[in-house]
């Protein structure tokens, strides 16, 4: 490839900030290069919340995302508990993407703050993800790992075995190689709960769900997501990069209680309150709200989630009585810990169809 060449193959490339949050809190805090870095909450481990991102050095005591912010201080006694500063991070999420964007022939499909799909033609894929890891570097001084595929699949796979800061390339003639003896667990979409559903059907690893009859998957994962999980096997799918502006299908809020809710009167106001914010974020959207989820999470550690589609209105007396009728169903008396509320909208007609990886048929 010529320097800022684009003819040649069409590739897709997965761009993935390395250690994202921890990273940006870095560039503010030089000092707190190489020591273990835990973001969750308002940085109190004696709070309750979670941890959003830790670095590599925290990961290496079993530090991982989702985990009880209290939980992880106590893997890591030295830890440096930092704060969620959405702003910070979403300044220099957008500083990426535009960068991305500026490479030459580039189609950008942003995935989330800190990862995109890039959609090129070259001759030589490895040396423009280099430039593009170059350029990235430059622009922001932050560090990301480059997965190259002839799909979205393997190229969003690829990326994780060139982390942190390097390059691979997965393709329809190495993916069996590289991917075959590995858990299902492991592909990108299917996860624990998923696994373990394909083990009872015998399948284990990603060459049993590749060699797998697609209408076999069906009895157990329905006519749309059975085959979509064999082709998954294959590393199959979309191949080309898709840069409409992706659209929100809902916003959600949650609360997380410092002491636990057990009054039905504290658990309405919380409800109240929860549905005053999302429906903030919905009418700005200035779309219909056509569907409501109420998170539970009971004390010490039991979650569930209660959902109905409601008929299209932008009533926000109809969409909070409607929040409240599925709060009716909360078990009485137990405690809850946390609240949250999902409002689904009705989606444009020019909207990106299958816009969710792990579900868009990908």
């Amino acid at each position: 490839m010529t320097a800022g060449g684009v003819s040649g193959a069409r590739w897709v490339l997965h761009v993935d900030l390395d250690q994202f949050i921890a990273a940006v809190e870095v560039l503010r805090r030089p000092e707190l290069a190489g020591k273990p870095i835990i973001v969750g909450g308002r940085g109190d481990p004696t709070e309750r919340a979670v941890v959003s991102t830790a670095s590599y050095e925290a990961r290496a005591f079993g530090v991982g995302s989702g985990m009880p912010l209290r939980v992880a201080a106590r893997k890591v006694p030295g830890a440096v508990i930092l704060p969620v500063d959405q702003e910070a991070y979403l300044a220099a999420s957008e500083t990426v993407m535009a960068t991305l964007r500026a490479q030459p022939g580039a189609t950008v499909q942003v995935l989330g703050w800190d990862e995109a799909f890039v959609g090129i033609e070259t001759e030589d894929p490895e040396a423009y993800a280099r430039q593009v890891q170059a350029a990235v570097l430059e622009r922001t001084q932050l560090h990301c790992s480059v997965g190259i595929g002839d799909t979205l699949v393997r190229a969003k796979v690829a990326t994780g075995f060139g982390k942190p800061a390097g390059v691979f390339r997965l393709t329809r003639e190495n993916w069996l190689d590289v991917m075959g003896s590995r858990p299902t667990r492991e592909l990108w979409g299917v996860g624990t709960r998923v696994s373990a559903r394909l083990a009872k059907l015998g399948i284990n690893t990603v060459a049993e769900l590749a060699a797998s009859d697609p209408q076999a998957l069906v009895p157990e994962f329905g006519p749309r997501m059975g085959p979509w999980y064999a082709q998954l096997g294959r590393g199959d799918g979309a191949s080309v990069v898709d840069d409409t502006p992706w659209v929100a299908r809902g916003h959600s809020r949650e609360t997380t209680f410092q002491q636990d809710l057990t009054d039905p009167s504290q658990v309405e106001d919380a409800v109240r309150e929860l549905a005053a914010h999302v429906l903030e974020d919905v009418m700005a959207e200035g779309r219909p709200v056509v569907g409501l989820t109420l998170k539970v999470r009971y004390a010490p550690f039991l979650t569930t989630t209660q959902g109905k589609k409601i008929p299209e209105t932008f009533d926000r007396n109809e969409i909070l009585a409607r929040a409240l009728d599925l709060a009716a169903g909360i078990e009485a008396g137990r405690p809850i810990r946390l609240l949250g509320l999902r409002a689904e909208m009705a989606m444009p007609d020019d909207a990106r169809k299958g816009h969710t990886p792990t579900r868009g048929g990908w």
